[in-house]
């Protein structure tokens, strides 16, 4: 069996150090199930005819839906995975182009900074992620802060 392999610790990473995490198709399917979850029925996002009079011109994704399939994302690249203490807030983020249903995003990731906590098991690591999609388009980006592990040297 191979052995799991934890994410990176707050002292792997770098300023500067750039990430690409594996892709996904956005499917028709991930909106109505985020429709049911948020309770957001918004005809952008449920009427074909209505969104095709609308400024997209189809139905698109709920930009909060987006935000969540980045952190799916980010949380299937394994960099975070097992390190994360705790998601500590987005900063900034910008909903920049619309998702359409079989639009494909991947997330780039830049750590653009380190804070060392009080407590010496755990920092704050400041990530700058982008979701893309297909085109290389910018869909959404901004500042998440993520408090990391760090690797405690055991006798």
């Amino acid at each position: 069996m191979k052995a799991w392999v934890p994410g990176k610790y707050f002292d792997d990473l770098n300023s500067g150090d750039e990430f690409l995490t594996v892709s996904r198709t956005v499917t028709e399917a991930d909106i109505v199930n985020f429709c049911g979850v948020s309770g957001d029925f918004n005809q952008l996002h449920t009427d074909i005819e209505f969104a095709a009079e609308s400024a997209f011109g189809q139905r698109i994704a709920h930009g909060m839906c987006g935000m969540t399939i980045a952190s799916g994302c980010l949380n299937r690249s394994g960099l975070i995975e097992g390190t994360t203490v705790a998601f500590k807030g987005i900063k900034e983020w910008s909903f920049k182009k619309p998702i359409f249903i079989n639009d494909t995003v991947y997330v780039k990731i830049e750590v653009i900074s380190k804070k060392e906590s009080k407590k010496p098991d755990r920092g704050l690591v400041s990530f700058w992620l982008c979701l893309m999609n297909q085109r290389e388009e910018i869909v959404m980006e901004g500042q998440w802060d993520i408090l990391m592990s760090r690797r405690i040297e055991r006798e």
